[in-house]
């Protein structure tokens, strides 16, 4: 794994395999957050046993290796849209039944794997959004890789590094020159078609998220340091918020 802070360099050639997502995990939170995973971030056997228990059935290994690496890291799983506990997973009846392991922190949607594909090692995630249930990312690896890029955006005690705007179609050129296209599929944004695809863009040091393809789309954000959230200002001089 790369061992400099580019998340697009960590990612290149995208996330074929689950080993390729823990990996990618590590290294962010080594790299990016400060802190290595360590054995006390992951949820216990006995936990996962238990949930499976109550469910009734095993967890897809995806889900349950996700859990077992990083399923205490608040800062990684549970800063805006959180992850749900082990203890905490359930069944809805939506689509014949998905297995819900995500929400939106106001309750506006919900991220889950259908129930006839649970018996997968690493099944497709959909999502609530504002149009019904949708496709969100094709493998549960890939999901969690989404998780954590996005939920380190807005940490409490990071916040100083995160700052968004609506960005002008006029300022594109620099976003695509000076930031390389980071190897995850398009999806959704469950708020509004308008805010979709999401894709994500960085350099060195830099992450960027991008809402839509719209003129004045939304981007988030986020420096490793005060100097790298300085600096995609000043490559990209839109209208901040912060």
């Amino acid at each position: 794994m790369l061992e400099g802070p580019d998340v697009s360099e960590a990612l290149r050639g995208g996330v074929r395999t689950r080993a390729q997502a823990w990996d990618f995990a590590r290294w962010f939170a080594d790299t990016w957050m400060g802190r290595p995973l360590e054995p006390e971030d992951g949820h216990g056997e006995d936990e996962l046993a238990a949930a499976e228990a109550d469910l009734g059935f095993e967890l897809p290994a995806a889900l349950r290796e996700g859990y077992a690496l990083l399923g205490r890291r608040d800062d990684l799983t549970r800063q805006q849209d959180p992850l749900v506990p082990p203890a905490g997973l359930y069944v809805d009846n939506a689509l014949g039944g998905v297995l819900a392991f995500r929400h939106e922190n106001q309750g506006c949607a919900t991220w889950a794997i259908p129930l006839a594909e649970i018996e997968q090692d690493d099944p497709p995630v959909v999502v609530e959004s504002s149009e019904g249930w949708i496709p969100f990312l094709d493998r549960m690896s890939l999901a969690w890789v989404e998780l954590v890029l996005g939920e380190s955006l807005f940490g409490a005690d990071r916040l100083s590094l995160y700052d968004a705007c609506e960005l002008p179609d006029t300022l594109l050129p620099n976003l695509r020159t000076g930031y390389a296209r980071v190897d995850l599929p398009d999806h959704p944004m469950w708020a509004s078609k308008d805010d979709s695809p999401v894709r994500w863009y960085a350099a060195p040091g830099r992450l960027v998220r991008r809402d839509g393809v719209q003129d004045q789309s939304w981007i988030h954000a986020h420096g490793r340091t005060l100097a790298d959230l300085d600096s995609i200002r000043e490559e990209l001089p839109g209208p901040w918020v912060g």
